[in-house]
């Protein structure tokens, strides 16, 4: 891209009142993978991947993907990760009713600037990079939650294996308004499979969500059928106005604390702290932890067990357990213990413990995911 072109697509920006901080999208470069390492998605499951990111394989019976954090990028984006899909079990053939999504949700109070429901909504430009081993057309989607109402595009793979950008204008949402709140505002689809249920009703315009708009235009199914086929996407940018801005860049500090509000890992592997607190019996012990930002809602507590993954340690003496549960929790810290049942047993009551993992899997998280 010219020098002359981006400063005139941010001049549209500045016009459009979007220059700073004017991706609505969290962690739309991937760079942020709390979870860590390979998430195999099975069939007929939503699962969390990379941060702020979920995978869906509704109604599938066979199929399995491996999502990863990849460093294959375009060099145009300059930095960041790729969010990469492969598919490691086929499904012997696309049922009518099964799709395959991946998906990410602006919280509500972060969509204000959308005005939906109002006279003064405001047109958005979605713009991603995507590559992909079977070319084809492909469809995406915004649904919003408050007033369950829909609107898609579709695109265009031109060239398998190979980095394409492309960039969706959508026109506003007069018909729901999105609630000031902490719940969803609108889910962002992107679809990679979908059955004839999802693709028979146009929505191109903004109406009352139905199944057979979810997916309208959308035309590539083989990727559920091909082994070893491949879907990643980078550098995905959702702003207000008709033009696709250079992508935000944003520190790693920043991108990591947003994405923090949602899901939050404490310890991942072998010596690793978790906290100080007290042995209340001999067979449970407790500690508080404190969140980095506060989340989202009151988290739940999301723990890799196994024998003697962690272990409490004070006055000389130590005692292992195999995972731990959450007594009161807020949005910004929790009261976690430990109890015989998780297999604790050998502290002393009154005494000052320290909490800590004791194995390479060991991993303590705090969820409060849309």
């Amino acid at each position: 891209m010219s020098r002359a072109r981006t400063f005139a697509d941010l001049a549209t920006a500045s016009e459009a009142d979007n220059l700073g901080r004017r991706n609505i999208v969290d962690n739309g470069n991937f760079a942020v993978h709390q979870r860590t390492g390979t998430i195999t998605v099975a069939a007929n499951t939503g699962t969390d991947t990379l941060d702020r990111w979920e995978v869906d394989t509704a109604n599938c019976d066979e199929i399995s993907i491996e999502v990863t954090q990849a460093d294959d990028i375009p060099p145009e984006l300059g930095e960041g990760y790729s969010c990469k899909l492969q598919i490691k079990t086929v499904e012997s053939a696309v049922a009518s009713n099964e799709i395959v999504r991946l998906l990410h949700f602006p919280e509500a109070m972060d969509c204000q600037r959308l005005g939906y429901g109002t006279a003064n909504t405001k047109t958005t430009t979605l713009s991603f990079w995507v590559k992909s081993s079977i070319a084809g057309t492909f469809a995406v989607n915004i649904y919003a939650d408050d007033g369950a109402d829909i609107i898609g595009s579709t695109y265009t793979i031109s060239s398998a294996d190979t980095w394409e950008k492309k960039s969706l204008t959508f026109a506003g949402n007069t018909l729901g308004v999105i609630a000031n709140d902490n719940g969803h505002g609108v889910y962002l689809q992107w679809i990679v499979v979908a059955g004839s249920d999802f693709t028979a009703t146009d929505n191109t315009s903004w109406s009352a969500y139905a199944t057979g708009k979810l997916a309208y235009g959308h035309v590539t199914n083989t990727h559920a059928t091909t082994d070893e086929s491949t879907w990643q996407i980078a550098g995905v940018q959702w702003e207000l106005g008709e033009v696709a801005t250079p992508f935000e860049h944003i520190s790693y500090a920043e991108n990591l604390a947003k994405c923090q509000r949602y899901f939050y890992t404490q310890a991942s592997g072998d010596n690793d702290p978790l906290g100080s607190g007290v042995a209340e019996a001999a067979a449970s012990s407790s500690w508080i932890v404190h969140f980095p930002v506060p989340m989202r809602t009151e988290p739940t507590l999301v723990v890799e067990e196994g024998t003697d993954y962690y272990q409490t340690f004070g006055g000389g003496a130590s005692d292992n357990f195999n995972g731990m549960l959450l007594a009161d929790v807020s949005e910004f810290s929790a009261y976690v213990y430990n109890n015989s049942a998780k297999g604790a047993g050998g502290n002393t009551a009154g005494r000052g413990i320290i909490a800590v993992t004791n194995n390479a899997s060991a991993k303590v998280s705090f969820r409060a995911e849309l």
